[in-house]
């Protein structure tokens, strides 16, 4: 390890939502970690660096940016783990390649590792790229979900009841009131009233929008251009014919929005 007393420290902590709900790594209790470890080392503590909501697969995060552009107040990096620091091996890589052309190291608790050693260097590359192998396989793994959830439970992908329906049991069933103010927007709209006029009829109307809301632009448009309501579900491109009840039929929806591409449909 780095060991030298008096050296000047840069303690960074970083967490993302995931890290949060999986690890329970909470900042506060990564600083207590580093700062108490910085006292036993004998280092001077020149910055804190908190790191909250941001990925470590990227370098854009602000506090990382801040510690990088404030090189010359601090001798080391310390985290508590590796994967704080980045989660991505090129990343890792061209930090490190940095550190040493400006004569600093870096520091990791748990792993112990000393940078200043070719044997250092080579373990530490090593457990990077297994640590980017295990972010990797994080993001497959939740992918694979919402593609299974999106194939199979009507693409809400967790964002609620759709207009028109509920969800209940892995399954959509209509609203009936619901269901009329939707008819009642595609046929206004295919008699060329604009987004806005229908917006304004509904809220006059004293229709409420979803959840209880004021209609607008947006959420006529939304439901013009949703093919859950033409019976599809859609996800990273693809449309499939889902379980639910169709309120509109195909053919007006691709008389508003075009056909839907024949390669793209899984019927």
């Amino acid at each position: 390890m780095y060991n030298t007393r008096g050296t000047r420290v840069a303690l960074y902590a970083r967490v993302s939502t995931e890290d949060q709900a999986t690890e329970g790594f909470s900042l506060d209790a990564q600083m207590r970690r580093l700062e108490m470890y910085s006292d036993m080392e004998g280092w001077v503590i020149a910055g804190k660096y908190r790191e909250e909501g941001h990925t470590g697969r990227n370098t854009n995060r602000p506090e990382y940016q801040r510690m990088m552009n404030e090189q010359d107040q601090w001798d080391v990096i310390l985290v508590l783990k590796m994967d704080r620091i980045h989660r991505n091996s090129k990343n890792f890589t061209q930090m490190m390649e940095n550190l040493t052309s400006c004569g600093k190291n870096f520091c990791s608790i748990q792993e112990q590792f000393d940078t200043k050693s070719a044997m250092g260097r080579f373990v530490m590359d090593l457990m990077q790229r297994i640590a980017q192998l295990e972010s990797e396989q994080i993001s497959e793994r939740v992918k694979i979900g919402m593609e299974r959830k999106a194939r199979y439970g009507n693409g809400l992908l967790g964002s609620g009841h759709p207009y028109g329906y509920e969800y209940s049991h892995g399954k959509l069933h209509i609203i009936n009131d619901e269901m009329y103010t939707i008819k009642a927007i595609y046929n206004m709209y295919c008699k060329k009233y604009s987004m806005n006029f229908i917006a304004s009829m509904l809220n006059d109307a004293m229709i409420p929008a979803k959840k209880g809301g004021k209609w607008n632009k947006q959420s006529i448009c939304n439901i013009l251009h949703n093919p859950l309501y033409a019976g599809y579900v859609e996800w990273d491109g693809n449309i499939r014919m889902g379980d639910h009840y169709a309120i509109i039929n195909r053919e007006i929806f691709e008389a508003i929005n075009g056909p839907l591409i024949p390669s793209h449909v899984n019927e």
